[in-house]
């Protein structure tokens, strides 16, 4: 089940983000700047701001018996949709948790006439890019790099005003 997050959520959130991260941060930053107490805690901040601010929004895929699996946010910044966090527990990629929660995130800015969404993504993930890429997301020509993430974009399938 997809569903909204709420601050029940909280703890279980940051501890799939948290070791998420850690699967393509290891050896390329030090383990304190992803999965360090100062981190860990200004993630905690970052995803409870997120949950209760209005015009985000914080999706959580929740398997039968509570466990969340999966982890998705969005909303406008700076006057365009950006695709902030989509995390799916490690032991379970594969299982097409990923690709349901991001066509969730797609049906949603089709319905509100999002055209085009942006992300950015660690320049070493090459995973997350591969996943990206077969879902239609390509480097964004005026913003191709932002530091050690590449800025990717979206025309969303459907909307008034992108191509399909």
């Amino acid at each position: 089940m997809i569903r909204n997050a709420t601050l029940d959520d909280l703890d279980a959130i940051v501890r799939l983000h948290t070791k998420a991260r850690a699967t393509y941060y290891e050896g390329h930053l030090p383990e304190d700047e992803y999965a360090g107490v100062a981190e860990v805690g200004r993630s905690r901040e970052g995803w409870a701001g997120a949950i209760e601010r209005a015009g985000a929004t914080v999706l959580v895929v929740e398997e039968e018996g509570g466990e969340l699996t999966g982890v998705g946010a969005y909303s406008v910044r700076d006057g365009v949709m950006h695709l902030t966090q989509l995390h799916v527990a490690p032991e379970r990629w594969r299982e097409g948790i990923g690709s349901a929660l991001h066509e969730v995130c797609v049906a949603a800015w089709r319905r509100e006439g999002v055209a085009e969404v942006r992300l950015e993504v660690f320049v070493h993930n090459l995973r997350a890019q591969a996943f990206y890429a077969a879902r239609g997301w390509v480097e964004d020509p005026g913003l191709p790099r932002a530091g050690d993430h590449l800025t990717l974009c979206l025309a969303v399938p459907g909307a008034s005003g992108s191509v399909d």
